[in-house]
């Protein structure tokens, strides 16, 4: 479903702040695949996200999404295709808007728009339907504006609309990172869900190991633009806190000592 080749990019070139973020880097995903990727600061993980997803271009490798090259397809041309979530809860979606409209800019997302009714009977009963499964209460709420929603709600409806249209790949980068734990459990049980009920191919970024273990069929690590570890199937079920630091002592020689992700 993903392919990427040889991937770099090296961000303030030629300059004192000179810093190559992605380095050689190869990546396969399969249909289905639910991908956590793991890594310190500054390692690469969501420049990876923002090269697949087309905020950067690379300076030299190649992606392709479902056999299609995209490469050095636009930002906007690839949205049709992926789904996304960012960190922020404030993203993703429009806070002066209702329920209602944030769900239908999704639902219409790649489709073509005339001058007819902004939202029909069918199309709500769509969204009470979906809204329903993340028994959060919202489709009691169509109508109420995105911005009275406390941050756990807003993030869970912004996965509700980055899946609407089932994208062929959807990212996630860090999307429960900025909500207390209880909330991120809720909103990652939901991912879990979503993701499996439409056997969506899906990259996580995490700086947790442990949602990094108990989620997905497969992990892989990151340091300094590179794959360092990747690790499926039964050998990842069997993976523990304790494995991935030590993956980590191994290869930063302790320089992640005060990373984020040991607070985690």
């Amino acid at each position: 479903m993903l392919k990427l080749n040889g991937i770099y990019k090296t961000f303030n070139h030629n300059t004192v702040n000179e810093k190559r973020v992605i380095n050689n880097l190869t990546l396969d995903l399969k249909k289905g695949d639910f991908v956590t990727v793991i890594g310190g600061n500054g390692a690469g993980k969501s420049t990876l996200l923002n090269l697949i997803a087309g905020v950067y271009p690379p300076d030299s490798g190649s992606i392709s999404l479902d056999g299609e090259a995209i490469t050095f397809l636009p930002e906007y041309k690839r949205a049709k295709y992926l789904g996304r979530v960012f960190q922020d809860p404030m993203m993703g979606t429009a806070a002066n808007m209702e329920i209602q409209e944030n769900l239908a800019l999704a639902y219409r997302r790649g489709k073509r728009r005339g001058l007819r009714w902004g939202i029909t009977n069918k199309e709500k009963q769509i969204y009470v339907d979906k809204l329903n499964n993340l028994g959060l209460g919202l489709e009691s709420r169509m109508s109420t504006k995105v911005g009275l929603l406390s941050g756990g709600q807003r993030q869970a409806l912004t996965l509700l609309m980055a899946t609407l249209q089932q994208p062929k790949l959807l990212l996630l980068d860090e999307h429960t990172a900025a909500l207390d734990p209880s909330t991120a459990e809720r909103v990652l049980d939901l991912t879990q869900q979503i993701v499996a009920a439409n056997n969506l191919t899906t990259l996580m970024v995490t700086h947790n190991m442990k949602q990094a273990i108990q989620y997905g069929n497969r992990l892989i690590m990151m340091y300094e633009g590179k794959i360092i570890f990747d690790v499926q199937g039964e050998e990842k079920s069997k993976l523990k806190v304790t494995d991935l630091l030590q993956k980590f002592e191994i290869v930063s020689q302790g320089s992640f000592a005060n990373d984020r992700m040991l607070l985690s």
